[in-house]
């Protein structure tokens, strides 16, 4: 049973996150890390992608290396994310996860502002949220405009500031537990889709005030939601 009262009473603004809510991009993201890291020596489980979800990936690299004892300079980080990069860019393209059009088309037919909060910086992706989805760039928090990603609250302190509202009139969908860190230490509310690998608990551990098993599942309650 979903207790609805926990939602704003008056929304003003959704925060989506892309890979893994609005694309099934994951699974390419999780491959290409692996053997991104793999052409440089080290071992990356598909797992620990989907942990890092949302982070930049200068974060991700360096993060990785760290946790071996040593710092990544400029040329392995270079090194490793055009190598994903270049994965990326030769694997088809990542369908749009189910219901997610009708979820965005609803909440902007509600007169509700949308903004994107992505720790990517993969034009293929960014550059087909205006035809999938009528997102324009200048509704678009991604890599590019930040100094600090996921799990830093930076994102979406930027996309508050895009939606020029307060964090209790808006909503973040997210599915990796750094964008959840992200989104709550903004102050804002976050829905959890687990459309990935990971454990349930994980997403309601890093602060999910509600954890739903798929983003067909977000569509059939979200009017229900924005309506709250």
């Amino acid at each position: 049973m979903i207790d609805y009262s926990i939602f704003p009473k008056k929304i003003k603004a959704l925060f989506f996150d892309m890979d893994g809510v609005l694309y099934d991009s994951m699974p390419k993201h999780a491959f290409t890390w692996v053997e991104s890291f793999k052409a440089a020596g080290i071992d990356f489980p598909a797992y620990d992608a989907y942990m890092n979800e949302g982070a930049t990936g200068n974060y991700t690299i360096q993060k990785v290396f760290r946790q071996l004892g040593r710092e990544a300079s400029e040329e392995d980080i270079n090194r490793i994310y055009d190598h994903k990069s270049e994965l990326m860019n030769k694997a088809p393209l990542a369908p749009i996860m189910p219901g997610m059009q009708q979820v965005v088309a609803n909440t902007l037919a509600a007169g509700i502002k949308v903004i994107i909060v992505t720790g990517s910086k993969q034009p293929s992706l960014i550059s087909r949220l205006n035809d999938d989805f009528n997102i324009g760039r200048e509704d678009i928090v991604s890599g590019f405009d930040v100094k600090k990603g996921k799990p830093d609250p930076e994102p979406y302190l930027r996309a508050l500031g895009k939606a020029a509202c307060l964090a209790d009139e808006a909503i973040v969908v997210e599915n990796a537990p750094l964008g959840i860190i992200s989104a709550r230490a903004a102050g804002l509310l976050t829905v959890a889709v687990n459309t990935g690998i990971l454990k349930p608990e994980v997403l309601s551990e890093a602060g999910a005030s509600l954890v739903l098993d798929s983003t067909s599942q977000l569509a059939e309650l979200w009017p229900n939601i924005i309506k709250s």
